[in-house]
């Protein structure tokens, strides 16, 4: 062609055509960033503070012991309130030596083989328990009682103690164990090693003791032992005819199909329990059964009817004479305090409580006590619109007077002085002006008087008792300040300083704390709180994407209020390029109203999104460096229910999600957490009142990036929730990203790493607009620190 033509030719073209300019590379990040943002992970951070104390265990001799960290280790301390001391429990150095040849392998002063000891009156005799190898191999074997004379500092070990059998329940004076053999509750006696069956009646579906709520299981029995541990409280378990869930594990040759009891939300039959009491005391044990009608597989404090190896809303009468507990109903609209006889099983009802929402809430403390001597029951209700307590007689179920009546909520009972008639309790909310989330002690007395406020520090205060109430350990610290941990006496008073964490080379290394926030809600009135995460060489004159990490009701996003020198990975991603924050919205706990936390009820696609939206809208007005354009939102399980629905409902204000293992439709996902909050399932023609919820129904709104993940084999939430979403996706003809990890349960185990890097990739590369490198793995080795 001739070159006239051809110029004349790219003249049109140019004319025609859009520009087809090159686009600039973009930026890419590299291993170093990578390895810059690890060293802010948990692993990397948490070995650089030291002077943190472990939960304190009360001798007998009322006395005090823990375990504090050190910068290699840990060391024990002792306490004496009476003396007024803080010594350390033993020569540590000589101490290991003398275990050392005792248990025939070597162990270090800070790394001795025990977390908590038994120590004589006159502190020369220590006894402990270790297990693991000789050689140290960690094969398993029956665990030791070592016995140590603190004097000459000699050890002797006596081998032949009896281990408990796995997934046992160890009575309260460690001489029996209690575990289910063929749906039947076993017993084995520690010093013989008796064998005895506590049932024989117990059947696959039907069994006694069994730990099976749907979204969790466990093969260790659900029982309350007595105080004297003599009697054990227990129910049989009634699986007939509940609905089953199926998962498959990917493996070589064959899949290997899993199944269990798994009731959903308006099934027709849900688990019952029929409550028992076994009597222990005579020749062959006895079965008590309770006369009444099963319960439903309710607790008035958790979606299961285990609290830590024990039956949620239970408590023995000291002489183990009687046990007290809650029945509530399938849709936890009502309560009934009961008490029924150990002996015949008869029950009686003492009082019952009644909410248009919910009776109780998932995650808060069993506050309540019953008081045979002075024959009346510490109740707990919301009824005022706050959790408070409440004095009634122990029989006739009459209300005697309120004992707390304050703004804000009783978080847990500590301590009752029956001879002093006071209540010593962690309260929140209670401190005007300060963080409604924030944990202090007060004591009140039975009759609602005196109440005093007894950890004045304006924190976190967490505080372990003297059994006998006459001083207690306080730890107290803030999202952002180190632990101090004193001795107080019953006053309040700080009579002994014991530990002040030491952070100084956190600090060193490059440490950068998060910011305390506070917002409006929704409404533009209510207060909200949260936690905002920066790069700790923020430029305030450049513009930073926004990242929101959501968990909504009960728990919220923020976590605790006490000290924690990384929480999940948010500071590590504010670390590549990010503004992290963490907000606790409306339909969370804390000290917070009934108001507050039922602001969700009934309608779970909230997910606390609209105070989110305004969250996201005043950070952007408050901080010039956050971008408001470029906003991404990530959560796991619940929080990846509430991800993929702002990614659909709020496509204008989120522009990358990532969702992990969200319950995404309720109907899909364990019955009592939907009838918890959603209320009973109500069929309204092809409808119901779940339906609006449901993630996949809004699945075309979607205009960002979003990356669905699920465990395979997740046994809480099922992967079949994600899989409505993806078939969803797909109808509406919509790009999005899914990552399956094959065989991973909730938590996703050995793949949790894996997750979290392509979580950072995916951020990086969709909303920071960069490259990351390739193939980083987080936890290959500690990240060096500088």
């Amino acid at each position: 062609m001739h070159p006239q033509r051809v110029a004349l030719v790219a003249v049109l073209l140019c004319n025609i055509l859009p520009s087809t300019a090159l686009p600039q590379a973009r930026r890419a990040l590299t291993a170093d960033d990578y390895a810059r943002a690890e060293r802010a992970l948990g692993p990397a951070t948490g070995r650089l503070v030291s002077g943190i104390p472990g939960r304190p265990i009360w001798l007998p001799d009322g006395r005090a012991e823990y375990r504090v960290s050190t910068g290699t280790g840990w060391q024990f301390v002792l306490v004496d309130p009476r003396r007024r001391t803080r010594t350390a429990a033993f020569d540590h150095a000589r101490l290991a030596q003398a275990v050392s040849s005792a248990v025939g392998r070597s162990v270090t002063g800070d790394s001795l083989p025990f977390f908590s000891f038994d120590l004589s009156s006159d502190g020369k005799q220590l006894t402990f328990d270790v297990t693991g190898s000789a050689d140290g191999g960690g094969s398993a074997r029956a665990p030791r009682r070592v016995k140590c004379d603190l004097t000459a500092y000699r050890c002797t070990a006596e081998s032949t103690r009896r281990a408990p059998p796995p997934n046992s329940i160890l009575s309260p004076d460690s001489t029996r164990a209690v575990f289910i053999r063929d749906n039947n509750l076993w017993m084995t006696d520690l010093t013989s090693g008796t064998e005895t069956t506590l049932t024989t009646d117990g059947v696959e579906d039907f069994g006694y003791g069994t730990n099976n709520a749907g979204w969790v299981k466990s093969d260790e029995p659900v029982v309350t032992w007595s105080p004297d541990s003599r009697k054990i409280a227990t129910f049989q378990h009634d699986g007939r005819g509940v609905s089953r869930m199926y998962l498959v594990r990917t493996q070589v040759g064959a899949p290997e199909l899993q199944a269990w009891r798994y009731p959903l939300p308006g099934d027709s039959v849900i688990f019952r329990i029929q409550r028992v009491v076994i009597d222990l005391t005579g020749p062959t044990p006895q079965l008590v059964r309770l006369q009444m009608p099963p319960d439903a597989h309710r607790s008035m404090v958790s979606d299961h009817v285990a609290c830590g190896g024990r039956i949620c809303d239970l408590l023995w009468y000291p002489d183990a004479s009687a046990i007290a507990f809650v029945s509530s109903s399938r849709d936890h609209k009502h309560a009934w305090v009961r008490v029924a006889d150990a002996h015949t099983g008869a029950v009686r009802t003492l009082l019952e409580e009644q909410a248009k929402t919910q009776v109780g809430e998932v995650g808060v403390a069993q506050n309540w006590r019953v008081l045979p001597g002075s024959n009346e029951l510490i109740w707990w209700s919301e009824r005022d619109g706050w959790i408070h307590l409440y004095l009634y007689d122990l029989t006739t179920g009459r209300l005697k007077n309120p004992i707390t009546s304050s703004d804000g909520n009783v978080e847990s009972i500590v301590y009752v002085d029956e001879r002093a008639r006071t209540i010593y309790f962690s309260g929140q909310g209670m401190e005007k002006g300060r963080d409604p989330y924030y944990r202090f002690l007060y004591r009140i007395g039975f009759d609602g008087r005196g109440q005093t406020l007894l950890t004045p520090e304006d924190a976190d205060h967490q505080v372990t008792m003297a059994p006998d109430g006459a001083s207690f350990i306080d730890s107290y610290s803030t999202p952002v300040t180190p632990p101090v941990t004193v001795l107080r006496d019953r006053n309040g008073r700080a009579v002994v300083p014991l530990e002040r964490a030491d952070i100084s080379r956190l600090v060193a290394a490059g440490w950068h704390p998060p910011t305390q926030i506070t917002l409006k809600g929704r409404d533009g009135t209510t207060d909200i709180f949260g936690l905002m995460f920066t790069p700790s060489r923020l430029d305030s004159a450049a513009k930073y994407p926004l990242v929101d990490y959501i968990y909504p009701m009960p728990s919220g996003s923020v976590g605790p209020r006490s000290f924690v020198p990384a929480r999940s990975d948010h500071q590590a991603l504010a670390e590549l390029g990010f503004v992290v924050v963490a907000i606790d919205g409306m339909g969370t706990r804390g000290g917070r109203s009934k108001t507050f936390r039922d602001a969700a009820y009934g309608k779970m696609e909230e997910n606390t999104l609209p105070d989110q939206v305004a969250a996201v809208k005043q950070l952007a007005a408050r901080y010039s460096w956050i971008d408001r354009d470029r906003v991404g939102i990530w959560g796991h399980s619940g929080g990846g229910f509430a991800t993929a629905a702002a990614m659909f409902n709020y496509p204008d204000v989120f522009k990358v999600g990532i969702s992990e293992s969200g319950n995404h439709d309720n109907r899909n996902y364990e019955d009592d957490w939907g009838e918890r909050y959603q209320g009973l399932l109500v069929k309204s023609g092809e409808s119901d009142n779940y339906a609006a919820e449901a993630n996949q129904l809004h699945a075309a709104n979607l205009r960002g990036k979003l990356l669905l993940a699920h465990g395979g084999m997740d046994d809480n939430v099922p992967p079949y929730n994600t899989y409505l979403v993806v078939d969803a996706l797909i109808k509406a003809n919509k790009d999005f990203d899914l990552l399956i990890l094959p065989n991973a349960r909730h938590g996703y185990g050995r793949d949790s790493n894996y997750m979290m890097r392509r979580r950072w990739d995916y951020f990086v590369r969709n909303l920071l607009g960069a490259e990351p490198p390739r193939e980083y793995e987080i936890g290959k080795q500690n990240p060096p620190v500088p």
